[in-house]
Order: C-alpha cells, then structure tokens, then sequence
C-alpha cells in the first residue's frame, strides 16, 4: 500500500474529517442525541480541537493518491485549556454544552499528569478502513515518542479501537470513563519502547 503521511495545517479538514468519521458512534450519540445536530456541532468542537493541537503538538494526515484518508491529533501534555472553550461550545451546542462539559470533567479527572504525548483523536475516511492506515497513522508518532523515550496516553472510545491498541503496546488504566446514562471509554497507557524491545 502505497501511503504519505504529512503534517496538517487546516484545522477545518482535519476536523470535518473527525466529525464525519465519529459522527454514528456512542460517545457522539450520547453528547447530541438530536441525529441532524450532530454534524454541524462535531465539526464546531473537532476543529476547535485540532486547532489548539497545532500550537500545542502535531496533526498528522495520511493521504492516498494524493487524497486525504485519515488524521491523527496529538497533543504534548502539560497543554493549557482551549481559551473560552466552555463559552464557544455553548455558543454551537445550545442545550447539549453540559454534555460536552460533563464528558471534558470526566476525561479530566482520569487525565495523567507527568508528561506525555495525549492521542486526542485518530480518524479514518469513512470507506478507508481496515487497510493498515490507523497504524501507520499510530507508527509514525510511536517512532518518534520511543526515540525520546516519552510515553502516550488516550481513550479509546469502542472495544474495537482498545483492540488496536492493544496491539500497539497500549495497556488499560484502572479506571473507565463512563458517561451517565452512556457508554464508556477505556483511558490507555503506552510505556516508549526500546530499540530492542521494538
């Protein structure tokens, strides 16, 4: 397969990308319940989001004949909170503000302190998926968190996406957030690995 991985600069792609991928599963469902809501609201916070990741960390997209298949966000923890998040999510949730701040309080409070790199968010074009872009998408960074010797923290939103993981040399944290009334995310931890333990 032929792939190229660069670095993103557009917020807004990025992060419509994110909200069309995320935009039928649980934790979506969960902070909208109303289905025509949820896109126009998704893209809103997800750009947000990968906006504040490019000053504070790195936006990888993967792309296939030229065409943009996949993105990943992270972060390098400490990073400072989103200025006036909570005001601009009220501006474009309306009803649905509190959810998104109960499912930010609950991320916080199960959020690691020493440094690391945080995986906010990895996305593949709907139609892309299960030919290898995630992990080459999840190598791409872990070379570069391994040579620094730096670990990596993220919630896995599904079963499936903490099977990939896993794979990775990810491993559970004690605690699960769980959304009232919702689903669960699974908070995951990954120590560097070695050159000889790769």
């Amino acid at each position: 397969m032929s792939a190229e991985i660069t670095f993103m600069t557009d917020a807004a792609v990025a992060g419509g990308v994110i909200a069309d991928t995320f935009g039928t599963d649980e934790i979506t469902a969960w902070l909208v319940p109303a289905v025509e809501d949820r896109l126009p609201m998704q893209r809103r916070f997800f750009t947000m989001q990968v906006a504040h990741a490019l000053e504070h960390g790195t936006v990888y997209g993967i792309h296939e004949s030229g065409e943009l298949s996949g993105v990943a966000v992270w972060f390098t923890a400490p990073f400072p909170e989103i200025p006036g998040q909570e005001e601009a999510i009220a501006s474009f949730a309306g009803e649905n503000a509190e959810r998104y701040g109960i499912l930010g309080e609950l991320m916080d409070k199960l959020h690691p302190h020493e440094p690391h790199h945080y995986l906010a968010f990895i996305a593949l074009v709907r139609g892309r998926t299960g030919r290898g872009l995630g992990t080459l998408l999840l190598e791409e960074h872990h070379r570069k968190l391994d040579a620094e010797g730096m670990p990596a923290y993220l919630e896995a939103s599904s079963e499936a996406s903490r099977r990939l993981y896993l794979r990775h040399g990810y491993v559970d944290m004690l605690e699960l957030v769980r959304l009232p009334g919702g689903p669960v995310m699974y908070p995951m931890w990954r120590e560097p690995r070695s050159a000889s333990s790769s």
